[in-house]
């Protein structure tokens, strides 16, 4: 009998994985509750919730809702996140929520007064439907487009979250075009030909979705962009290791070695997928053993990463203190493809596509300049510096953005400016004065403004971790061990190949000759003296 029922969980087992753990097992647009008109948002909220009573409670704890999560500050563990961050593309939240808040899981967070307790403002749809008759209003605080949207279409269609919804917000980069935020995240990642971009997400290549990494408990979606931590086993992040193991050029997934379920009855990442790839075990050479050794020390991100914004181009470097100058040369508003370098209402900047990243020793705690802080203006701003690399530190390309934003030179604080709003209100975009936008927005961020602004130069760090290329793509040794590598320039140790020293050229030169003369006197020596004196 135990036979038979351990066949039958072996059966049942391999049926599961076969079909997809998130195999879909309810059709929703065969039940009555979503058959109905429904007049408003909440009221589709309100009937999911009527079934999955719990997933209120969860999703009111999650970062996706309050923007916020444990970070950073000093040695100090605070709340941060978008709610409270300072930023150096579009600086802050306050005074902004109703532009801001399309991209938040939610209706109606025009301001301050935002009630995180009420489940009915939650919005499902955003994250589950899969129809195209459900659009975010520009502006409208999270609300859909009455025009653009069909309420009962859309909560007849939900699913497992698709790349598609994740995308309307990560790919789009706050209405400024996709992969304009960050580079390394496009619409382009999940179009056919995308193989060589991104061996994961690619529909050519192992069509994996954002949430097979991104995995899900209780509503809590792992993968973190303001961390205290940026070490790969720290809790919510995401990592390689994850599926590939920490030694994965000697190793097989960490799938194959291990059994599927957890101790706590769920799915670790990709664990149904990563069998079905039945990729064989890597062969135990030393060339491989060697660059095992660098996955102590160096991101798997840094070798196998070798470009980013490679479909498009990406905001390097945004000049606000431009807005509302127009060059008088009118050929330096845009590039050679037609691409703007500077918008009357937003300022100059700088692109860039094909990029080689930059790299930096990443993985102590992170600290992040939040709404208020004090800063210092006599040189740059680092937004999110990183504390005590040293701990479980690995090299990682990243992406940095530099800016020329606002300041309160009295007061030493980054402006929270007032951009969105409509004419009248303030709003730098509508109303093109800074000063009525410095006054609107730190007014709404409870802060003190002299008056008085100040431009200061800002950094913010971003790592680099989409875009994986197809392994031909990968960095060759002489990328970095070489005088004049990726690495020239960073501080990382030693580096062979890069890194010399004039004392030990010198004693190891002579220890390679006086070697090779030892050998060479020692032959003699045996040619002259062998037995019998032939």
């Amino acid at each position: 009998m135990k036979l038979i029922s351990a066949s039958f969980s072996a059966v049942l087992f391999i049926a599961v994985v076969s079909a997809g753990i998130y195999a879909k097992t309810a059709d929703h647009s065969r039940f009555e509750e979503l058959r109905k008109n429904f007049n408003n948002p909440e009221d589709v909220t309100r009937t999911c919730l009527g079934c999955h009573n719990l997933a209120g409670q969860e999703v009111m704890k999650t970062s996706h809702w309050l923007w916020s999560n444990s970070s950073g500050k000093g040695k100090e563990t605070v709340s941060a996140g978008k709610k409270n961050v300072m930023s150096n593309f579009f600086p802050a939240v306050a005074s902004n929520e109703a532009s801001c808040t399309r991209c938040h899981i939610g209706y109606g967070w025009r301001d301050r007064n935002f009630d995180f307790t009420n489940a009915s403002k939650i919005d499902c749809l955003v994250c589950h439907t899969q129809s195209d008759r459900y659009v975010k209003s520009r502006g409208g605080a999270g609300y859909p487009s009455v025009n653009e949207t069909n309420y009962q279409a859309a909560a007849q269609s939900v699913g497992r979250p698709s790349n598609k919804n994740c995308g309307q917000c990560h790919f789009d980069s706050h209405g400024e075009g996709s992969g304009v935020l960050r580079g390394d995240l496009t619409r382009a990642l999940i179009q056919k030909d995308s193989g060589d971009i991104d061996v994961h997400m690619s529909p050519d290549g192992r069509k994996m979705t954002c949430v097979d990494c991104h995995t899900t408990k209780e509503h809590n979606i792992k993968g973190r962009a303001y961390s205290s931590s940026m070490a790969s086993a720290a809790k919510d992040r995401v990592s390689c290791e994850s599926c590939h193991t920490g030694n994965p050029h000697t190793q097989k997934r960490y799938i194959e070695e291990s059994s599927a379920m957890k101790e706590d009855g769920s799915y670790d990442v990709l664990n149904y997928k990563t069998m079905l790839f039945g990729r064989e075990k890597p062969a135990d050479t030393i060339k491989n053993r060697i660059l095992d050794k660098h996955s102590q020390k160096v991101s798997c991100q840094a070798c196998h990463i070798n470009l980013y914004a490679v479909t498009g181009k990406t905001r390097l470097s945004w000049d606000w203190s431009k807005a509302g100058q127009r060059p008088e040369d009118e050929s330096k508003t845009k590039d050679a493809d037609g691409d703007a370098l500077f918008v009357m209402n937003r300022g100059e900047f700088t692109l860039g596509a094909d990029i080689v990243p930059e790299y930096r020793v990443l993985g102590g705690r992170v600290s992040n300049v939040l709404v208020g802080d004090k800063i210092d203006p006599t040189g740059t701003v680092h937004l999110n510096p990183v504390i005590d690399a040293k701990t479980n530190g690995k090299l990682w390309p990243v992406r940095v953005l530099r800016s020329k934003q606002p300041y309160d030179v009295k007061n030493n604080t980054l402006i929270v400016p007032k951009l969105f709003g409509g004419p009248g209100s303030g709003a730098y975009f509508d109303d093109h004065d800074w000063q009525k936008a410095a006054a609107a927005g730190m007014r709404a961020a409870g802060l003190e403004f002299s008056g008085e602004i100040g431009w200061v130069d800002t950094e913010k760090v971003m790592p680099i971790n989409h875009m994986v290329g197809s392994k031909k793509n990968a960095l060759k040794c002489e990328d970095c061990h070489s005088r004049n590598g990726r690495l020239a320039n960073v501080q990382a140790g030693w580096v062979p190949g890069r890194d010399r020293s004039l004392f030990l050229d010198i004693v190891g030169t002579l220890m390679l000759l006086g070697s090779i003369a030892g050998v060479a006197v020692h032959g003699f020596l045996r040619y002259k003296f062998r037995k019998g004196g032939k």
